[in-house]
């Protein structure tokens, strides 16, 4: 069994940081990549951010330039740095893991985080 807990989410001024982060815990094999993805009231959940296990990463256009994702492979653990936050950030932030867990027999699927609410104000 494959867990994904975030946490780091709060509600903050505008301009300000947090970071998230997100712990992968349980049988796990082999990670293919970490991404983020929010979605706030009414909206489509979208994507934030990636990392790869090689250590590529990429960002939303919305986001590029704010905000950071990093990865501590050891722990199994991504991070979002969110820097320059504006109310427009203001949803709830998942995290999805691409991986295999058990052993080489297994297959790659994803796997979803209960999510940690980002609330900016203006």
């Amino acid at each position: 069994q494959v867990q994904l807990v975030e946490s780091g989410g709060g509600l903050v001024q505008a301009g300000g940081s947090l970071r998230l982060s997100c712990a992968a815990s349980g049988s796990i094999f082999q990670i293919n990549a970490m991404a983020w993805y929010r979605q706030a009231p009414g909206k489509q959940r979208e994507w934030v951010a990636i990392i790869y296990s090689d250590g590529t990463t990429s960002h939303a256009d919305s986001v590029k330039g704010r905000f950071t994702i990093s990865r501590d492979s050891a722990k199994n653990t991504t991070y979002l740095q969110m820097n320059s936050l504006k109310p427009e950030d203001t949803a709830r932030y998942y995290c999805k893991a691409n991986l295999r867990g058990g052993g080489s027999w297994a297959t790659f699927r994803d796997y979803w985080g209960q999510g940690t609410q980002v609330t900016v104000s203006s």
